[in-house]
């Protein structure tokens, strides 16, 4: 009897260490996200899965931090291994927890990604999947900002395709998708209101506006854009850009 209670007490001991270092190497990959060091952070997600292979954050997180940095690439084939692997962890963040927001938006993401990268019928493929897993992740939690852009994105992208696109993407829609440029600047704007920091939906708020023939209002959403932090390792590019778009305006 002395042993068995021993033993369950040396298990609740392990499991408390077990616990502690996975929260203090999930802390430290945060720190290096917020210090812009993001394949650091993605390697420290990593070995939290390597010790809790079932660890929603780690895996959502990992998949966005690997697309991310896969999309920095310059040739497809290269953004495609990262956008693989992604899509690993992606889908492994949404079969353990298919009700998690974060975890649907990373497979949104991921699909986005894709989208950018792919042409005809696999290019509509994935946009129906980015849509689904964006609505997916705004059902469950409604104020998600980067679900939010990425359904902004998906409209803008829509309607912005070109003739074979549209073609493609009448076929995996059964139609040609409900899509304006109403709609997208809609959901940049609640994107924005979600998350004042997410630069990326500033510059495609910026584009959508344009496009729509409202160039004041890109004006004063790029004159804000350039006075937020990065937040991304991507955010300097997002950065440096919107001041040559704003440049062009005025």
């Amino acid at each position: 009897m002395k042993y068995g209670i021993l033993s369950v007490m040396a298990l609740i001991f392990a499991c408390i260490v077990y616990a502690q270092d996975v929260n203090a190497i999930i802390a430290d990959a945060e720190k290096s996200e917020r210090d812009l060091k993001e394949t650091e952070a993605l390697n420290k997600y990593k070995e939290v899965l390597m010790i809790q292979p079932s660890n929603v954050k780690a895996l959502w997180k990992s998949a966005e931090l690997t697309g991310r940095i896969g999309s920095r690439f310059k040739k497809d084939d290269e953004k495609l291994k990262y956008m693989q692997q992604a899509k690993q962890y992606a889908v492994a963040a949404l079969k353990v927890a298919h009700n998690d927001a974060d975890a649907n938006y990373a497979v949104a993401a991921t699909a986005m990604r894709y989208a950018a990268i792919t042409k005809g019928k696999e290019r509509a493929e994935f946009l129906r999947e980015m849509k689904y897993y964006a609505d997916s992740a705004l059902l469950i939690n409604p104020v998600h900002a980067r679900a939010l852009y990425i359904l902004g994105k998906w409209n803008f992208d829509i309607i912005t395709m070109g003739v074979g696109d549209k073609a493609a993407a009448k076929v995996f829609f059964g139609g040609m998708p409900r899509a304006s440029l109403e709609e997208a600047i809609s959901y940049f704007e609640k994107a924005r209101a979600a998350d004042i920091f997410l630069m990326i939906d500033y510059l495609e708020l910026a584009k959508a506006y344009i496009k729509f023939h409202q160039t004041d209002k890109a004006i004063e959403v790029l004159n804000k854009m350039a006075k937020l932090p990065p937040r991304t390792e991507d955010d300097p590019s997002y950065k440096a850009e919107g001041k040559a778009l704003l440049a062009s305006l005025l």
